[in-house]
């Protein structure tokens, strides 16, 4: 089992580096690695479906440079990239043109991780993901995928942590749903779940009431991605990987205000909001820009005065059951 506090609660998620939303320079991709290595950070999640590999191939070629035993990887299954190619649309049209196929089997997940280390250049991984295993990605059909993953990655994946192949497996996911559904199994345990969106300042009630306490009764680590609402926190136009709505622009407009107001970054709010619950074992905010990384280090360790967070709960922005940093 792997202890990510122990890495500190800062990680790297390199979705953007698969060349989400734009085409990001080879150069500046690998510097931001490099930077993320440089300021501590040891803790870096991917996977396949981050441009079709080109995240993976761009992260496996700087950590290449480094210890294998200095780090903690993970990446996803339930995705396989193919030699086919394909005219692309949507987060990644700019990635790798490499048709992506969708297979929770355990023949995937097992062609999946055979890919994933040769991209990696790798000998192992430490953490391994089924990933967007929900309604965002499936609609209606994302039950008949997890039963698919269940029956596949789920065992395939249990049965390579009971052998020492991997270290830990466990959801990666934008909706809560699906880690719910995955932590109440019998059969198969996750010990980790990836959350991206869904423990933000923008939004955190349902987590909060559901999936948090759930995941502390079952002794499951929770990861959080995407703590700025996949940009729009950090001054992006992006939500939940969608343009914004003028709601959610609106009320982050309000959240600057107030931290304007108590002359906080609300970058740091956002980071250290997501990162205060007990159940959160590490933050893995994504960029493309090298000196972003040290933004964020700072961002997190920032002193951010009570008075702010409790305007925050006064003016309901902040749960009143939400643990924050000042609870400590």
């Amino acid at each position: 089992m792997i202890n990510l506090k122990q890495e500190g609660k800062l990680g790297f998620g390199t979705a953007p580096l698969g060349n989400m939303y734009r085409v990001i320079p080879e150069e500046e991709a690998k510097d931001t690695i490099k930077a993320a290595w440089e300021h501590g950070i040891r803790y870096f999640d991917t996977a396949p479906f981050y441009g079709a590999g080109l995240a993976e191939m761009r992260l496996g070629e700087v950590l290449s440079h480094y210890e294998r035993d200095d780090y903690v990887l993970s990446t996803k299954v339930g995705r396989v990239v193919l030699d086919e190619t394909e005219k692309k649309d949507g987060l990644f049209q700019y990635g790798r043109q490499n048709k992506v196929v969708d297979d929770y089997s355990a023949e995937g997940t097992r062609k999946s991780i055979e890919q994933s280390l040769e991209r990696l250049q790798t000998d192992r991984l430490d953490i391994v993901y089924v990933h967007d295993i929900s309604p965002d990605f499936h609609g209606d059909e994302w039950l008949s995928k997890f039963e698919e993953a269940r029956t596949g990655a789920f065992r395939e994946l249990t049965r390579l942590r009971d052998e020492g192949v991997i270290k830990a497996w466990g959801i990666g996911v934008n909706r809560t749903e699906p880690i719910e559904l995955a932590l109440e199994l019998e059969e198969t345990k996750p010990d980790i779940a990836l959350q991206a969106t869904r423990y933000t300042l923008l939004n955190h009630e349902h987590a909060l009431k559901r999936l948090m306490p759930l995941a502390k009764e079952k002794g499951v680590d929770i990861v959080v991605g995407a703590p700025y609402g996949s940009g729009i926190i950090a001054g992006g136009s992006h939500y939940e990987y969608s343009e914004a709505s003028s709601e959610i622009s609106s009320r982050v407009d309000k959240l600057n205000e107030i931290a304007n107001a108590h002359d906080v970054n609300l970058i740091a709010a956002a980071l250290q909001f997501s990162a205060a619950h007990p159940a959160v074992a590490a933050v893995i905010p994504g960029t493309t820009r090298p000196e972003r990384i040290e933004q964020n280090i700072a961002a997190l360790h920032e002193e951010i005065p009570s008075a702010f967070w409790q305007e925050l709960r006064d003016k309901g922005f902040v749960s009143p059951e939400a643990p924050l940093p000042i609870d400590d």
